[in-house]
């Protein structure tokens, strides 16, 4: 009888000696990364750069709409005068506004290849420099044709930023916490909006200066330099930091998030959680996972993984993302790019039409607070609902009241587009960018973000550009379209769009396997309340990564 050998005891007492000294070694590369901000101040921190980029997001959305009537804004630039003598102006007002979403076009598209090369906090950085330049070139314009190419550069920056910062923010965020603060960034939008509409107020008395449309616009580069500046002082994201095999501060980062010691149980089941998805990215497809169509993730291109289906189901995933942006912009909140245009067709007059705008977006700014406080108690699913069937409801009444004349019908227009922005606020406003970023997984979300943020341009440009000429042409009409629009919402958003509240971003790649796996809708999946957590055994069984 041969007796079993035994491993020697130098050897068993140099493994664990090893495995000791790799734990030493890691938790040192740890601590020499320990952030200064944490827990608390460093969410608010986060909050106020993401934050800054949306407000000026939204300042720059805004403040055209009071320039475009402006005497001095009209006088240098005579082609965007629209009166009878010169009807095909019409074309050219909505181009110099319209031209800006191509640039976001380009800059969204240009993540797709920057935007994991660069990191999050790089490319963020990236866009507020070109904004800064595009805002300058803006500012110094004398021609038409100079007004429009700095657009342009303006809006390639913006483009970087807005589909980057969601990212970076979502990434950087708790499950329970993530819904409010994302949307945060959504009412600074409104914010930023609100200022300019007051600024364009405030500057329409300097009517013989060129101040009055030029200061508006440079007032931007402010922002854009708290927002660079500030990025500085931030970390990045510890999702794309793994990706990057920086995992110590990875490690770091999250413990400086949790407000806890890296060893601790939560911290060690969140950092695990996200190199269990880098892992199925840079490895291939583990034990299981997927199908014949998700393999070897190595040789796929960034744009060929968005096709994957199997547990995955990356292609389902970033097509939501793509039509939740897309949504956002058929609703016609575009509409008060021409706000201070619509109240002068209602009859008002040049200051109470500026002034009437600047008080709805003070309102559309409070409106949107609502959502803060209710995004992750109600979900997504119902306040994308709420929002659709009170602005369908909304434009159909505009249009109404838009076939009868009278002091009184123009009133209640009025009001009806405070209630218009009031139900966009609550539903859809900072929905379209928390959304996308949670629905797709590590392995897409930088290619996929990208695309979801150009399907919001390119919409975005769509409405902008034929607003006024259908205004123009088919007046009162140009409502019950977005009636109808905002109608097809519905059903598409209760048959196809899961849930994603209080569930990790590592989770809804459980949610999506889980469906895939059992042959059901992932909306039904993302309903129940017995999906293990990302991390634990029964995830990863999910997953496919254990047997």
């Amino acid at each position: 009888m041969t007796t079993p050998r035994c491993p020697p005891v130098s050897s068993t007492f140099e493994g664990e000696g090893k495995q000791d000294y790799e734990k030493i070694s890691f938790d040192a590369e740890v601590a020499s990364h320990a952030l200064r901000l944490r827990g608390r101040k460093l969410t608010i921190s986060i909050a106020f750069v993401a934050g800054t980029g949306f407000t000026l997001f939204g300042y720059d959305q805004g403040v055209m709409s009071a320039l475009l009537t402006a005497g001095q804004f009209e006088k240098v630039f005579p082609q965007v005068v629209v009166d009878s003598s010169h009807p095909n102006h019409a074309t050219l007002q909505s181009f110099v506004v319209a031209i800006y979403e191509i640039g976001c076009l380009m800059g969204a598209l240009s993540n797709l290849w920057v935007g994991d090369r660069l990191g999050r906090r790089r490319t963020i950085a990236l866009g507020g420099c070109i904004m800064i330049i595009g805002a300058i070139l803006q500012t110094t314009s004398y021609s038409y044709a100079q007004l429009v190419v700095a657009r342009i550069v303006t809006g390639i920056g913006n483009g970087l930023n807005t589909s980057t910062v969601p990212s970076y923010h979502a990434e950087l965020s708790s499950a329970a916490k993530r819904g409010a603060l994302i949307l945060i960034e959504g009412s600074l939008i409104t914010f930023g909006i609100m200022i300019s509409y007051w600024i364009d107020f405030g500057l329409f008395w300097a009517s013989a200066s060129s101040a009055q449309w030029r200061v508006p616009i440079a007032l931007q580069i402010v922002l854009a330099l708290v927002m660079v500046f500030g990025i500085g002082f931030l970390p990045e994201s510890p999702r794309w930091l793994v990706k990057q095999n920086r995992n110590a501060e990875a490690m770091a980062v999250i413990s400086a998030l949790e407000n806890k010691s890296p060893d601790d149980a939560e911290v060690q089941r969140t950092y695990h959680a996200i190199r269990e998805a880098v892992a199925i990215e840079d490895f291939g497809t583990p034990r299981g996972f997927g199908d014949k169509h998700a393999t070897q993730n190595l040789k796929r291109s960034p744009l060929r993984k968005l096709l994957v289906g199997g547990r995955s189901q990356h292609f389902r995933r970033a097509s939501l993302g793509v039509i939740n942006q897309c949504f956002q912009q058929i609703t016609g909140i575009n509409l008060i790019t021409y706000l201070t245009i619509l109240f002068q067709r209602l009859g008002l007059s040049d200051v109470t039409s500026r002034l009437i705008a600047a008080a709805n977006g003070t309102e559309y700014f409070l409106a949107s607070l609502i959502a803060i406080f209710i995004i992750d108690r109600i979900g997504r699913r119902k306040l994308m609902l709420f929002g659709a069937v009170g602005q369908c409801i909304t434009m159909i009444l505009l249009a109404v009241l838009g076939s009868v004349r009278g002091t009184g019908a123009q009133v209640v227009s009025a009001v009806l587009l405070f209630v218009f922005n009031s139900f966009f606020a609550i539903g859809w406003l900072g929905m379209t960018w928390l959304y996308p970023a949670e629905i797709v997984g590590l392995e897409i979300r930088a290619p996929a973000n990208a695309l979801s943020t150009s399907s919001n341009w390119i919409f975005n440009f769509v409405v902008v550009m034929v607003t006024g000429p259908s205004f123009n042409n088919i007046s009162w009409g140009t409502y019950i379209v977005f009636a109808a629009l905002n109608a097809f919402i519905i059903p598409v958003v209760y048959f196809f769009f899961p849930e994603t509240a209080g569930r990790s971003l590592e989770d809804m790649d459980v949610v999506f396997a889980l469906a895939y796996n059992e042959g059901v809708s992932p909306v039904k999946v993302s309903l129940r309340k017995d999906i293990p957590l990302a991390g634990s055994p029964e995830a990863d069984r999910i997953l496919g990564i254990e047997q």
